[in-house]
């Protein structure tokens, strides 16, 4: 995880070659080195692991579907035979761990630390889930689509504290005009996410946590994670935008979900409230989360297979 973070972190480091493309190969910088050997590590962990499972098929000794992997290596294409390669599957894979590592998670953590601030939030979020879900089952996929407050909590942490200041730099291919900025063919255009998701002129009380609003402005009464109208950006936008949206809204929803119906929710004995600074280095919290947790459903449903 180390070297998925670092790989991540360089993502929008400055680079003099990018601006004096003669200079490439040299590495003034010193990142390619560091993303090298951060990609060499994780290559060195995760190729392993598709390896043996793409024996494991091409030998036969296995049939089951059990998680994505799977479902990658057995895609096939209108004449029947295998869609992807097995350099295509690792790349898939590269792609999948680099876009839902930090993402979810980072959403899910800002979430609760907010709503352990504020505990009316986080008891209208279980009351929400005790309603639709209840105590004797388990959140599934199917239940989202109607937990609306739920997914206003996740989207309130996309706007408010999202995984990254900037969305991965861009290049104007023409001469253009935007909110009367003339910007010139070739400029390096950088949009700042956290400029978006906290602008007055969009937001009221910006730096509030406030996931109503969200159930306010959603379109025919049904809350979306994603955000079409660029006031705040959670998988990217546009017509280069993330692909696996709705992978990435399953898997904030039912992280979240399982934790909120899961358990009570509390601070630690003796603290005030939690620190919600951001790290230096990124916007993550500058100290993981720690919160009591008090199981809230019946035992079984703690198991291998459930929480």
């Amino acid at each position: 995880m180390d070297a998925v973070f670092t790989s991540l972190g360089l993502l929008f480091a400055f680079c003099v070659s990018d601006y004096l493309p003669w200079l490439r190969g040299l590495d003034l910088d010193g990142h390619e080195k560091v993303v090298k050997e951060a990609n060499a590590t994780v290559n060195r962990l995760h190729d392993t692991v598709i390896d043996e499972r793409w024996r494991q098929w091409k030998s036969g000794e296995r049939r089951e579907l059990d998680d994505f992997l799977d479902v990658l290596i057995t895609l096939k294409d209108a004449q029947g035979k295998p869609a992807l390669t097995i350099e295509e599957v690792k790349a898939h894979s590269m792609d999948i761990i680099l876009a839902a590592t930090d993402n979810p998670s980072n959403a899910v953590e800002w979430a609760l630390a907010e709503m352990a601030n504020a505990p009316e939030v986080m008891a209208k979020a279980v009351e929400e889930m005790d309603r639709v879900v209840g105590r004797e089952r388990l959140v599934q996929e199917s239940d989202i689509p109607q937990l609306n407050y739920a997914k206003a909590c996740i989207r309130e942490a996309f706007r408010l504290h999202p995984v990254a200041p900037f969305n991965l730099p861009h290049i104007a291919l023409d001469d253009t005009t935007v909110a009367g900025y003339h910007v010139p063919k070739g400029s390096h255009v950088i949009l700042s996410r956290i400029g978006l998701g906290r602008n007055p002129v969009i937001w009221e009380e910006p730096l509030l946590f406030k996931p109503e609003r969200h159930i306010n402005m959603a379109e025919g009464g049904d809350v979306v994670l994603t955000e079409n109208e660029l006031r705040f950006i959670s998988f990217s936008t546009g017509r280069r935008g993330c692909i696996a949206s709705s992978l990435g809204t399953d898997m904030c929803m039912m992280l979240f979900g399982r934790l909120i119906q899961g358990f009570t929710w509390s601070k630690p004995q003796g603290v005030a409230a939690i620190d919600l600074s951001e790290s230096e280095h990124d916007l993550f919290l500058t100290k993981p989360l720690v919160l009591h947790a008090e199981p809230r459903l019946p035992v079984h449903l703690y198991s291998a297979t459930g929480i």
